[in-house]
């Protein structure tokens, strides 16, 4: 559109009047020329046919002040929803399933053991297999180096984390190796035999037991008078000879440790009993989990005590 100017209207004639015919007028006669009136700002062109009533229609009406203001507090809504929509689904992506309700990974069956702490030393004495340990002697008080019974547990008053004897020990064999196991006990320089033993509401019934003996070479040679390694070992009390447990890893076994695992062999599948060795120096421990009647002895919670009391050892 261009620039408009206002002039002033022309009268309305009428159709008696006849059209006036202007004379020539006379430079002296002519009005004075005075400026034009002020005139509005030009406003935009605008494409024909773009207004609400198309080419030469009316200007379109901008909307009250008002409705912007809600406008743009609505598009602000949005947004922020939107951010946090997406916050929530980064926050959900980013948590552990245990963390999410509805997502839950089915509990494993591992048992609630307390924090464990190595024990403190005498001063001066190193760790087992500390550089300065070359004889890899364990001088924290074996008691300590026990593994404290889990969460829920009923503990045996008879091995309940104290000092036992060589008698006790030999209890957990059949009976007719049971004079040959103290014989090998009085032989082999034993120092102390420290034992824990607990229930758990499964049925399932857990006992451990350190064996601490003069060194290192005593405590080796108990290990293979007892014959463990090539095999189970001397048969413990239980009617069926026990095999190598092929579900053990021992990824998370400390290094300078090692361990012997064992099970019985069901035709179901369904073991009743799991028992380990572990030798950590000067230390042998025998680890046994067992339960009576047809429901299997769980596999998750034995390696789960097993992997902690060989880090206590080790």
């Amino acid at each position: 559109m261009t620039e408009q100017t206002v002039t002033p209207a022309e009268p309305e004639r009428t159709a008696a009047q006849p059209e006036p015919t202007e004379a020539p007028a006379s430079p002296e006669a002519a009005a004075p020329v005075l400026p034009p009136p002020p005139t509005a700002p030009p406003m935009p062109q605008q494409p024909a046919g773009a207004g609400p009533g198309g080419p030469g229609g009316p200007e379109p009406v901008k909307p009250p002040r008002r409705v912007l203001r809600a406008v743009a507090r609505w598009t602000a809504v949005v947004l922020v929803l939107g951010s946090l929509g997406t916050g929530t689904a980064f926050g959900i992506a980013s948590m552990e399933r245990t963390d999410v309700p509805g997502l839950a990974t089915e509990h494993d069956g591992r048992w609630e053991y307390p924090a464990l702490t190595l024990p403190a030393l005498p001063s001066g004495s190193p760790r087992p297999f500390s550089p300065g340990n070359t004889a890899q002697i364990h001088h924290a008080d074996l008691r300590d180096l026990l593994i404290p019974a889990p969460a829920g547990a009923a503990v045996d008053s008879k091995i309940d984390g104290g000092w036992t004897t060589p008698e006790q020990f030999a209890s957990e064999y059949r009976k007719d190796g049971r004079d040959r196991i103290r014989g090998l006990l009085a032989d082999s320089a034993l120092r102390h035999i420290a034992a824990r033993g607990w229930s758990m509401p499964d049925g399932t019934t857990s006992r451990v037991y350190l064996l601490r003996f003069n060194s290192t070479a005593y405590a080796e040679g108990f290990r293979d008078d007892m014959y463990i390694g090539g095999g189970p070992g001397q048969a413990l009390d239980w009617k069926e000879d026990l095999v190598f447990d092929e579900g053990w890893e021992g990824s998370d076994k400390d290094p300078d440790t090692t361990t012997f695992v064992f099970t019985d062999a069901q035709p179901d599948g369904k073991e009743r009993i799991r028992a380990a060795y572990v030798q950590a120096g000067d230390t042998v421990a025998l680890i046994v989990h067992e339960r009576k009647g047809s429901k299997p002895v769980p596999e998750v919670p034995f390696h789960q005590t097993l992997i902690l009391q060989d880090q206590l050892l080790g």
